[in-house]
């Protein structure tokens, strides 16, 4: 596992949309895994900057985002559909077609999911997947308790994450209490996963993730099996690091 600490958020945004724009770069058709939340603001952001001054080409690239709520309308501003439109697909030259994330008004969730797995296999697999991570070590969706080779599937929220993404939503009722995600296997099969975190907040979820012992009440302590993980931290989401050189 390879450890970048940058000294800001803002900086490590900036060096988690480097990375990727550098494997988009050295492969014009990279299929991408792509996440949600305040953390990719800034990564997307960046990404949209290059598109714009330094012709990052998104054109043969093909994503798959991590998740997305059961039951809300694509077209909800509290969507993940809604977030990629916004904040990267209206933004650069990305085809919609090849733009994937879950159906969260789909009649059969069972079904669905295994067709999302399905969309991934025939896009030859994931060559690069974004990750954030939640307050309780989760990556997409996947709660503590979450077996670590699960493909996607509904995941019924847990009491943390709902209290923090309720915020997100204009009336935090309406905060859904299912999810479909991603599971931790099929993250885990990504030829490279980057995943970023800021903030305080997040420095004793992250020493927990890297530097304790693999279990399942954290679904991110799985990223130590993974042969190609970068961790991308600011400052003081990696103070609780014992072993922490800012770059």
């Amino acid at each position: 596992m390879e450890i970048i600490i940058r000294l800001d958020a803002d900086s490590a945004a900036c060096e988690a949309a480097r990375l990727i724009a550098e494997e988009l770069r050295a492969n014009p058709q990279l299929v991408l895994g792509l996440a949600t939340g305040r953390t990719m603001e800034s990564v997307y952001h960046n990404l949209v900057r290059m598109h714009q001054e330094e012709d990052l080409d998104f054109s043969g690239c093909r994503t798959f985002n991590l998740d997305e709520y059961v039951g809300l309308a694509t077209d909800d501003p509290s969507s993940y559909h809604h977030f990629m439109k916004e904040r990267l697909f209206s933004k650069v030259n990305i085809d919609p077609c090849n733009t994937h994330l879950p159906d969260p008004k789909a009649s059969h969730l069972k079904a669905e999911c295994k067709h999302y797995e399905r969309l991934i296999v025939e896009a030859g697999g994931i060559d690069l997947q974004l990750l954030g991570i939640g307050l309780n070590g989760h990556l997409g969706f996947n709660e503590p308790f979450s077996a670590l080779q699960s493909r996607t599937h509904v995941q019924t929220l847990d009491r943390v994450t709902r209290n923090q993404n309720a915020l997100l939503f204009s009336d935090p009722a309406r905060m859904p209490h299912q999810a479909i995600t991603m599971g931790v296997g099929t993250i885990l099969e990504a030829r490279r996963c980057i995943l970023i975190a800021t903030g305080s907040n997040k420095a004793d979820i992250i020493a927990r993730s890297i530097e304790g012992k693999m279990t399942a009440m954290i679904t991110a302590t799985a990223l130590q099996l993974h042969p190609a993980c970068t961790v991308v931290l600011d400052e003081a989401a990696a103070s609780n690091l014992s072993r922490m050189q800012v770059k």
